[in-house]
């Protein structure tokens, strides 16, 4: 194929021309192909994508990063009440042979116990060292927003939760605030499990 072929624009007309020359043809497409993907490749990075998981607290609604959750689980059917412990630690759950920790975030923030229901939903952590399923009271699916909806102040917020927002995503009149679990899993009174 010559350079004039090679960087000429694509038209129908030139792809019918090397339909009798399959080689000619194939390398056409591949050319084409690669032009797309380096396209592709451009608006990717001026359009980045922050990914995440939108979950219900009472009446408000967050998002948390899906590197930071593991996965969504129904409520399980048989919790274990752990003596001694808060009454935000609703037990135990042996979920796949591995023993799991539930807490109800909204006890935990203070909104009062959160009732289980058809829509509840264990968010489970993805975190080395504080393994834990979160009690919420909805999980709406996964969330995307371009990387300019985000801002770092955060939104007041009923429940009272926030030392534990990393900020907020607003597309129109919404505005999404970003649960931190690393922060929440982290901090000391999550960490103090035990009543007094």
């Amino acid at each position: 194929m010559n350079a004039n072929v090679a960087n000429a624009p694509v038209t129908v007309a030139t792809l019918r021309s090397l339909r009798d020359k399959p080689f000619e043809l194939l390398r056409e497409l591949e050319r084409l192909a690669r032009l797309a993907l380096a396209g592709q490749g451009r608006d990717a990075a001026n359009e980045r994508e922050w990914v995440g998981v939108a979950f219900r607290v009472s009446a408000e609604n967050f998002l948390v990063a899906r590197e930071e959750t593991r996965e969504v689980l129904g409520f399980p059917s048989v919790v274990t009440r752990v003596p001694g412990a808060k009454p935000w630690i609703r037990g135990l759950a042996n979920v796949r042979g591995q023993l799991l920790p539930i807490v109800d975030l909204r006890a935990f923030l203070g909104g009062g116990i959160t009732n289980i229901g058809r829509g509840s939903r264990v968010l489970v952590a993805n975190h080395r060292e504080v393994p834990a399923g979160l009690l919420v009271d909805e999980v709406q699916g996964f969330r995307r927003f371009a990387d300019n909806e985000f801002g770092t102040t955060v939104p007041p917020t009923i429940i009272r939760c926030e030392r534990y927002l990393a900020g907020a995503f607003r597309r129109g009149n919404e505005s999404w605030p970003v649960f931190s679990l690393r922060s929440l899993l982290e901090s000391s009174d999550f960490l103090q499990a035990a009543a007094s």
